[in-house]
């Protein structure tokens, strides 16, 4: 992972697999493995060292996401996290201001959003023609 620009955690590890001394400033973390309380990927330091820490769900996220360990044992605080997805993408917080900033996004998943994109890329598939129509037996 030194060097990288994005680093994408997928794991179920309940112990850090990337430290802190392997990143450079200006890195992004897309987590998605920590969906579960005990679950995380990333060393507590790099949430301490990060500029923005945005999530799905608040609420979510304190019990199950990334921050659930660091939080659990005072590496940080609720204060740590920046906002939630749809904050940044409605406009009402900025996202990344600087290539230095290094930005978590800690996903553990909600069915909400998940529904509301597939009816978005279904409406653009319809519009333009594209797909192909298959038959789903339920």
């Amino acid at each position: 992972v030194e060097g990288a620009d994005i680093i994408i955690t997928t794991t179920p590890s309940r112990k850090p697999v990337v430290m802190s001394e392997w990143i450079s400033d200006g890195v992004h973390f897309n987590c998605i493995g920590a969906d579960a309380p005990g679950k995380q990927e990333l060393d507590p330091m790099i949430l301490k060292r990060a500029s923005k820490i945005v999530v799905d769900d608040v609420e979510q996220a304190i019990h199950s996401g990334e921050i659930n360990v660091p939080l659990s044992e005072g590496i940080i605080g609720a204060s740590s996290i920046y906002g939630e997805l749809g904050e940044i993408i409605a406009g009402m917080k900025k996202g990344r201001e600087n290539d230095s900033e290094i930005t978590i996004f800690s996903s553990t998943g909600l069915a909400i959003q998940d529904a509301a994109v597939a009816n978005i890329v279904y409406e653009n598939a319809l519009k333009r023609g594209a797909g192909t129509r298959i038959r789903l037996v339920i």
